[in-house]
């Protein structure tokens, strides 16, 4: 018999044996993407920093590996294995692209002359980077309070100075962020597949790991250096996590869950909660009563919570008000001054909603701030508005595009599965009913926490965007089987609200003589466009029947 540790050499001598084709490939585009990241980042003079590029290129293979690690078990296609590589190097590439074109085609604002696309990660990523080459403790970023001007957690910004006072060296290389944000962002897409394909099916979850992997705000996000980055796929490997546990009440999925929870703690303590909110939502909906006597699990969650609760009063309290010290009147009073604050900014930013809450009584502006804030980025404003650099005009659209089509689908998707449902997939209906609240939940809190704010606001509500598109799959995948109709509804009846705000926007933004330019009006004319659709639909059926 061989010994223990002769067992092990001889496993590990094998395991390189049957792969090392895939480590000398990974060796390869390492080394070659390396000299080219180097290349672009020293603007085209210099590879100075390669091997940095090198070692941080190797850590990211790692992490694709670990991802595909995880979901192993389901049996993975081949295919899935390439687009999720390919996913990864989608965001690498726009974040280099980024990088090389904003200098010259941006506004010439600070951030841009850097290579940034949002100034939020141009604040926190130059603080990592002279953090990391200083000699204060990385403990500090946690805990000295002017840190939290640039990271208002300081989870994301303690990583970052980490990292680069691993792989950076002297110079600043902001693309090696970049290496790590994508690596990481990728692995929404085989998270998202499998949980898809556990609550949908295999038609679902192959739609919806092209669609995160392919999604304008979440391959934005993961060519950036920004947290949503690593919230998107954790949140996504959490319901992965929760799927199985709801199946088969074992400690790995239990322990997959609970983890990838406890890591979104330090980038967001209050997407912790949400998330924890959402999970046990989802639990109580599509799993059976079984699982909620056991009493280890309560204890985790109740220590989980306990852990988001101290993580949001520690953030807060230096900003707030010294009557407001107990976690529930700090979060209250957060939540109010978050909501008010952007709404002031979504009134002062623009003409025409000053006009138009001028018209409505004191009551409404806080909701028509918020329904605005669900349509953001609108797709009519996006297409029309030429005002701008045609670089920004051109991101603008494909956000638009890619939010208007997926809002349309979460539209019919809760339509669907609030419906009265057929006993044999009365599961997946839970799932979808579920899902329903818990994604516009994340929605509706986003928006009234950002307003009508054009990048805090999507970003917010994007943390959920695999659950969103594994929705959609699923309405898709009905809407081809089952011939359901409500799909086809809504897309007319939202195309014909939008459209009549195509020529009011021409009209702001052109010399165009449109009989229509009082907002309401237009909004009037879009929903008697959709009772006339209603109304011909109606006497279509009773004329069939």
């Amino acid at each position: 018999m061989e010994k223990p540790h002769t067992w092990r050499k001889n496993e590990l001598r094998r395991s390189i044996g049957k792969n090392w084709r895939w480590i000398a490939v990974g060796s390869f585009s390492a080394g070659l993407f390396s000299i080219t990241l180097a290349f672009c980042s020293n603007n085209f003079a210099s590879l100075r920093g390669w091997e940095n590029f090198f070692a941080s290129l190797l850590l990211a293979e790692l992490i694709l590996w670990l991802g595909w690690l995880v979901i192993r078990r389901e049996s993975p296609p081949d295919w899935l294995g390439k687009l999720y590589v390919s996913a990864a190097i989608l965001r690498l590439a726009l974040g280099a692209l980024w990088f090389i074109l904003l200098p010259s085609v941006g506004y010439g604002t600070l951030p841009e002359r850097n290579g940034y696309i949002m100034a939020d990660a141009y604040n926190r990523d130059r603080t990592a980077w002279r953090v990391s080459n200083s000699t204060l403790p990385l403990s500090n970023l946690l805990t000295v309070r002017s840190f939290r001007k640039v990271d208002q957690y300081g989870g994301f910004l303690f990583l970052s100075s980490a990292y680069y006072r691993i792989f950076d060296g002297e110079a600043h290389h902001p693309l090696m962020m970049i290496v790590l944000t994508a690596s990481f962002s990728a692995m929404a897409v085989i998270f998202t597949w499998a949980f898809t394909r556990r609550a949908f099916g295999l038609k679902a979850a192959n739609i919806a790991a092209w669609g995160i992997a392919v999604y304008p705000e979440a391959v934005l996000l993961g060519s950036s250096q920004m947290r949503e980055a690593f919230l998107i796929p954790l949140i996504s490997l959490s319901f992965y996590g929760l799927i199985c546990l709801l199946s088969e009440h074992g400690w790995r999925s239990a322990l997959i869950t609970l983890g990838a929870m406890l890591i979104t703690w330090p980038f967001s303590p209050p997407a912790s909660g949400l998330l924890l909110a959402s999970l046990i939502l989802v639990s109580l909906f599509g799993g059976d009563s079984t699982l909620f006597r056991q009493k280890r699990l309560w204890i985790a969650v109740s220590a989980i919570a306990i852990l988001i609760i101290f993580g949001i009063w520690i953030a807060w309290q230096g900003y707030a008000p010294h009557s407001k010290q107990n976690v529930f009147s700090l979060a209250a009073w957060w939540f109010k001054i978050s909501a008010g604050m952007q709404a002031r900014l979504s009134i002062l930013s623009s003409g025409w909603i000053q006009n138009i809450l001028a018209a409505l009584p004191n009551w409404l502006h806080f909701p028509f701030l918020t329904l605005y804030g669900i349509m953001r980025p609108l797709l009519p404003a996006a297409l029309v508005d030429g005002s701008g650099k045609p670089f920004w005009q051109i991101i603008a659209v494909w956000r638009a595009l890619g939010w208007t089509v997926l809002l349309v689908f979460l539209v019919v998707a809760p339509i669907i599965a609030f419906r009265k449902s057929l006993p044999k997939n009365i599961s997946e209906f839970r799932i979808a009913r579920a899902l329903s609240l818990v994604v516009w939940g994340g929605i509706l809190i986003a928006s009234m926490r950002a307003g009508a704010d054009l990048w805090d606001n999507p970003r917010y509500r994007a943390m959920f965007s695999g659950m969103q598109i594994a929705l959609a799959a699923w309405v898709w995948v009905r809407y081809r089987e089952y011939h359901d109709p409500w799909l086809k509804h809504v897309v007319i009846s939202m195309g014909l609200v939008l459209i009549w705000f195509i020529p009011w926007y021409i009209r702001r933004y052109f010399a165009f003589s449109w009989p229509l330019g009082d907002f309401f009006l237009t909004v009037a004319a879009g929903l008697l466009s959709v009772s006339g659709y209603i109304v011909f639909q109606f006497w279509k059926r009773k004329r069939i029947n």
